[in-house]
């Protein structure tokens, strides 16, 4: 039989590593998400100010 002299025997050191690893890169977070009232707001507004725009049109031809 031959004979193993490795120094590291440890069957645990891998997985020791593994949890450090673990414990020090906590998982990130996911991006926020951008709020969708404004950019709906901003299409309502839009939508009236093109309807307003178009009232003063057809009271004024």
């Amino acid at each position: 039989m031959t004979q193993n002299n490795d120094p590291n025997l440890d069957p645990a050191g891998s997985t020791q590593h593994f949890r450090r690893f673990v414990d020090e890169n906590p998982v990130a977070a996911a991006p926020e998400r951008r709020p969708i009232l404004p950019i709906v707001l901003a299409g309502v507004g839009a939508v009236a100010a093109i309807a307003v725009i178009v009232a003063l049109v057809l009271a004024f031809a």
